[in-house]
């Protein structure tokens, strides 16, 4: 998706490789796309915009210039290829988009909060990061999870280095079996796949949660204190960037994430503390209860009108514990209109979606 992140495509070639030589059997069909070609001819993020930033809603797609940007073409072939995968299966579509950084750090997963999520994400022995998707809109996995699909992100490493593209490729051995695509037995390499994975991460909390997001826009002349690594922790009054305003100093004790050390992107920093197995476990029973059905009982908190899976939130009434229970329950998109927040959660939280029926075979030939 970004043309400055070339490991996972170094990292599916060698998979390939693998999987040609070896050949172990496979039940199902394993697909590689390359996003943005243009941007990885330049070695750029992007050449006109974001192309993980541009999948939206129908009516909420970026406004369009005079000039179509290089990355309308590219996602056009994008869908269209998906679009043709969609079509001509009738099994659940396992989805792990790969990406680095350029910050240093262990790898990680960012995972869209359905429980079909969750479940594929933890055959990776990395930590798990919940909540991003409250912070940011457009993203390709966003639109392939509302559409029923199961998906990850891994953040495999910094973008040039050679350790990034090992970790990226141990990221698809493990996704290959926990998708059902290969037995373990039938593939050595997730084996020692894991292994290397969790050599990397034993220290780091096993699930941890967005807090802040430090939004950059053109002509903040952002540039964040060197030296901060994935997960490094922060403390309060630290300083962690600065911008044409001054200095930007934390106000929390957490841990900082995905810090910005390159002249693209739109995300200056991520701010993110544990989220403790044990509100895992109350948020998956909660959702089996289908607790959301009586949500709208705490104070403050109404369905809306018009939207099954959105609830109207009065921000002077609903405390502040009110979106931590939301957040257990899957509601974790919002937006603010006037003096409400407008709070949302996945469709295809616990199933797939229903899928169309195979097309009848064609009647056979008439004898002689």
């Amino acid at each position: 998706m970004h043309g400055n992140e070339p490991a996972g495509i170094e990292a599916l070639v060698r998979v390939f490789r693998t999987l040609a030589e070896q050949r172990p059997p496979l039940r199902g069909e394993l697909i590689a796309l390359t996003g943005n070609l243009s941007a990885l001819a330049h070695g750029r993020r992007y050449i006109d915009r974001d192309l993980n930033r541009g999948w939206l809603p129908k009516g909420k797609e970026p406004a369009t210039t005079e000039r179509p940007a290089a990355e309308d073409r590219e996602a056009g072939e994008l869908i269209s290829e998906l679009e043709a995968v969609f079509d001509r299966t009738r099994e659940p579509l396992f989805v792990l988009d790969i990406h680095t950084t350029s910050g240093e750090g262990v790898p990680f997963l960012t995972v869209h909060d359905t429980l079909r999520n969750r479940k594929f994400a933890k055959h990776f022995p990395v930590p798990i990061v919940l909540g991003i998707e409250e912070e940011m809109d457009g993203t390709l996995l966003d639109y392939l999870t509302n559409l029923g699909h199961v998906t990850v992100s891994v953040e495999a490493g910094q973008h040039d280095s050679a350790v990034a593209i090992d970790q990226a490729e141990a990221a698809v051995w493990i996704a290959l079996v926990a998708a059902g695509l290969v037995e373990d037995d039938d593939l050595p390499p997730a084996g020692s796949a894991r292994e290397r994975l969790s050599r990397t991460a034993r220290t780091l909390p096993r699930v941890l949660e967005v807090r802040h997001r430090h939004p950059v826009f053109p002509g903040d002349a952002f540039g964040m204190q060197r030296g901060f690594l994935n997960f490094d922790r922060i403390e309060p009054g630290q300083l962690l960037a600065r911008d044409h305003s001054g200095e930007i100093r934390s106000r929390w004790q957490a841990r900082i994430l995905m810090p910005l050390y390159q002249e693209q992107g739109e995300d200056g920093f991520f701010i993110v503390r544990e989220f403790h197995p044990f509100w895992l476990k109350i948020s998956t029973w909660l959702r089996h209860l289908r607790a959301s059905r009586i949500v709208h009982w705490l104070p403050g908190i109404k369905r809306h009108p018009e939207r099954s899976d959105t609830l109207v939130v009065n921000r002077g009434v609903a405390r502040w514990y009110a979106l931590e229970i939301l957040h257990l329950l899957g509601y974790r998109k919002k937006r603010a209109v006037g003096d409400v927040l407008l709070v949302g959660r996945r469709p295809h939280d616990l199933r797939p979606p229903p899928r169309p029926a195979a097309p009848p075979a064609p009647p056979a030939p008439p004898a002689g």
